[in-house]
């Protein structure tokens, strides 16, 4: 039996939250952790949670904070939260930018203007037009979503478009310049585009198919790979039962490291398949590194 692969946490450059839980206000058929309406099996994290490990994140270095769901903007105290992140380095919340209020917005812009960080958001959409979105997302999605990317860019945010790939490798170029020309054409004159390959667990697992035996990551395989480009290496993620070891395997148990992030420092051993597809594209949950605010 082949040995999987122990990845030790070098240092904590990304530190996340699953700051809305599971609860989203769509249902998409690809969503690698199965967000609905009705999907409460993960609880939401409060203001005073998310203090507490940012305050407990300086002694690790933490270099930037990411905010995921469900749709965070669900989350009545989402917009203290990022107020308060940009006190301690750069934040990025992925939504689907169908909830937000101008008011939350303009209060958003205000922090990141007065302040030392940059605010990122990324905002998924999985097809360059109602026709090619819809059917992953949800009946109108793509028309709201729309909507929420125009509103950051009134606010003066250039958010970067994310799409899971549901097509093929040969049409990759043609989507990617649909996209670009969409968004030019609706008034995001400087799009910022993201693809990523889609996850087969979850909802996608029902969808198409899940991980084959043989898709999984050797010991073999890391000989002269850069580890670094593992999400593991270097982040963690809060969620309401403790400290995981990333993003994508919350709802595995083997994922929950500790209670606190001293806890979570342990090693994890890459087993599942959905290791073998960051083995395979690496970096796929966070933006390149960006340190101090960005000149717009």
């Amino acid at each position: 039996m082949t040995t999987s692969p122990l990845i030790p946490l070098s240092h904590l450059d990304h530190l996340w939250f699953q700051v809305s839980g599971t609860l989203c206000n769509l249902t998409c058929h690809h969503c690698f952790v199965s967000c609905s309406p009705k999907n409460d099996s993960f609880g939401f994290l409060s203001l005073d949670d998310v203090k507490q490990r940012l305050e407990e994140s300086v002694a690790f270095g933490a270099k930037e904070y990411y905010f995921t769901g469900g749709e965070p903007f669900l989350n009545k105290d989402m917009v203290p939260i990022l107020v308060e992140t940009l006190k301690y380095g750069p934040a990025t919340v992925l939504t689907n930018g169908t909830v937000f209020k101008d008011e939350w917005l303009e209060t958003l812009r205000d922090a990141e203007e007065n302040g030392l960080y940059s605010l990122e958001f990324r905002v998924s959409i999985d097809g360059f037009s109602p026709e090619t979105n819809d059917p992953i997302r949800g009946e109108g999605t793509f028309d709201r979503a729309m909507k929420g990317v125009l509103q950051l860019v009134k606010y003066g945010f250039l958010p970067i478009i994310t799409a899971a790939r549901t097509w093929s490798d040969e049409q990759e170029h043609e989507v990617v310049g649909n996209f670009e020309r969409m968004l030019k054409e609706t008034g995001y004159s400087r799009p910022r585009i993201k693809i990523l390959p889609t996850l087969q667990i979850g909802a996608e697992e029902e969808r198409t198919c899940g991980y084959r035996d043989t898709e999984r990551v050797t010991q073999e395989m890391m000989a002269d790979y850069d580890e670094s480009l593992l999400v593991c290496e270097h982040s963690r993620i809060v969620t309401d039962r403790g400290i995981h070891v990333c993003p994508i395997l919350i709802e595995s148990p083997d994922s929950v490291l500790g209670r606190t992030l001293t806890e979570a420092t342990q090693p994890y051993r890459i087993r599942h398949g959905a290791c073998f597809t960051c083995y395979q594209y690496g970096g796929i949950c966070s933006n390149p590194s960006s340190g101090a605010k960005a000149t717009r």
